[in-house]
C-alpha cells in the first residue's frame, strides 16, 4: 500500500507516524485491496482550542474512494476518531456486498425449485 503523510503547522515525530502506521496497519487487515492513503494533519492555530487539530483520510479503494476527516482538541484523538469513520465504511461496504450476494444466491435457489415442482 502507498502511504502518503502530509502535515501544515505541525512537527512529525516519529510517534506520530508510527501511531498512524499502526493504524494503517489495521485498516489494511479490514481491507486488503487498499491501493493508497493519504493522510493529511493540519493544525491551525486562528480556531477554538476544542477544534484545532484536524486530520484527513482518503484511502483509495477499488470502487469510489473512501473519505473522513474530524477536528478536535487533541491531535491523536483526531486521528483516532477518524480512522474509526474509515473502518465504519469499510465495514458497510463489506456488510452491502455480502447481502448482495446471499440475496442473489437466494432468488437462483427459489428459481431452481420453482423449476422442479
Amino acid at each position: 500500500m502507498k502511504f502518503i503523510l502530509s502535515t501544515q503547522n505541525i512537527t512529525l515525530t516519529q510517534a506520530i507516524e508510527d501511531h498512524i502506521l499502526d493504524r494503517i496497519d489495521k485498516l489494511e487487515h479490514l481491507n486488503r485491496w487498499a491501493v493508497d492513503a493519504r493522510v493529511i494533519l493540519v493544525h491551525d492555530k486562528t480556531k477554538v482550542p476544542e477544534k484545532q487539530f484536524s486530520c484527513s483520510l482518503r484511502l483509495g479503494v477499488r470502487g469510489p474512494d473512501l473519505f473522513a476527516e474530524d477536528t478536535k482538541g487533541d491531535l491523536y484523538l483526531a486521528i483516532d476518531n477518524v480512522f474509526k469513520k474509515i473502518e465504519q465504511q469499510i465495514r458497510k461496504r463489506h456488510s452491502k456486498r455480502k447481502a448482495t450476494k446471499h440475496s442473489q444466491a437466494a432468488r437462483l435457489k427459489t428459481k431452481r425449485q420453482e423449476e422442479q415442482i
